[in-house]
């Protein structure tokens, strides 16, 4: 078990937070297919982009922003579940420690949290809130800036090589879940299955009135 200290978690939200990998490929594989293009360019880049930034690269002869305008989002059949342990260590942080830095629209990030059951937090960066998107490290600099916790004192977990090297170029720590991509694939500090793995120990407040958090993560 290794242990971290910080003073705030920023946690990406799908394969982090959201179990709705799924759920995104399908919106992808459905608006390529509609446009007669093959889904695999997109699916390869998706995770962790924006859509914006996902189409520059999969398809750069398209006009991006007028595709994304464009891009009708699909009702959740069956909507996204949480993943393994966020409701419980959500549960646990303390108001104000923790935040959202999402490559997503704000509504269905807001929809996704809600309909799997998580609270919205007070800081939810996301896609229309910056003018770059991951891997530029604005996404969470925006959140850490929200909470007023300095980069280096942020703890970021995410799932996708983009969000890792945003999080990196903020110059904050950063732990992977291998939860959408194969560990060789996350150069992240530390790596393991699902939050399932990740505890919180002691917590309290320093002199400035920060919050000091004591992490623990089982690797795998």
């Amino acid at each position: 078990m290794r242990r971290r200290e910080c003073s705030a978690i920023l946690f990406d939200l799908d394969g982090v937070l959201v179990d709705s990998t799924a759920l995104v490929e399908t919106q992808w594989r459905r608006w390529a297919a509609a446009r007669g293009l093959r889904a695999e360019p997109f699916l390869r880049v998706c995770h962790g982009r924006r859509a914006v930034e996902t189409i520059r690269l999969a398809a750069p002869a398209l006009d991006a922003e007028a595709e994304v305008r464009a891009f009708v989002l699909l009702a959740d059949d069956v909507p996204p579940g949480p993943c393994d342990g966020a409701a419980r260590l959500l549960r646990l942080l303390p108001e104000g420690s923790w935040g959202v830095a999402t490559s997503s629209p704000r509504e269905p990030a807001t929809e996704r949290l809600l309909r799997a059951g998580l609270p919205v937090p007070r800081v939810l960066v996301c896609a229309e809130d910056v003018t770059r998107g991951k891997p530029s490290p604005e996404v969470y600099l925006a959140a850490s800036a929200a909470l007023r916790v300095p980069a280096h004192g942020c703890l970021v977990i995410e799932d996708a090589p983009p969000g890792i090297e945003a999080a990196r170029a903020a110059g904050m720590a950063v732990v992977g879940l291998t939860t959408t991509h194969r560990p060789d694939q996350l150069s992240a500090d530390l790596r393991t299955a699902s939050l399932a793995n990740v505890h919180l120990g002691r917590f309290e407040r320093d002199a400035a009135g920060r919050w000091k958090l004591e992490v623990l993560i089982i690797e795998q």
